[in-house]
């Protein structure tokens, strides 16, 4: 199993793992239909995050409100439920490979990510089925960053 290095192992010590209850979607609404994203979409409540990329807007939030902001866009994908999972410490932006090594870790395990970055700390979005095996891998990880420093 992948072990975080000597300089790592501290970070993930003193890492929460955090499990959000609700259920998300990843949506990709067509460019075409930025005006009318910017209008819908400024409500949405944390955690959620919108990107407007040069193709498409790409939107992350709660199923049930996704539910109520659909209506109108003519062209958009969904995919989901996922689970998302915090890591609850404030990450240095000089940091190097704490993804990497989330990432081995579950893809030795089969488990997929949708990964997301936000200013002080990071996120990742699992299908729903593997919520729980992914917090349990993490949280050994966890465990054994605390013994094995």
């Amino acid at each position: 199993m992948t072990m975080p290095s000597e300089e790592m192992r501290p970070v993930f010590a003193s890492t929460v793992i955090k499990q959000h209850p609700e259920d998300y979607l990843i949506v990709s609404i067509d460019r075409a239909e930025e005006a009318l994203a910017r209008e819908r979409l400024k409500g949405i409540q944390p955690f959620s995050s919108v990107t407007y990329d040069y193709a498409e807007v790409s939107v992350i939030l709660k199923a049930e409100e996704w539910d109520g902001v659909k209506t109108g866009f003519k062209e958009y994908q969904v995919e989901g439920p996922y689970t998302l999972i915090t890591f609850d410490i404030v990450l240095d932006l000089s940091l190097v490979g704490f993804l990497s090594v989330v990432s081995a870790i579950l893809a030795e395990n089969g488990v997929r990510i949708y990964a997301l970055s936000t200013y002080l700390r990071d996120h990742i979005l699992v299908k729903k089925k593997d919520a729980e095996k992914t917090v349990a891998l993490l949280s050994d990880l966890v465990d054994r960053c605390k013994t094995n420093p």
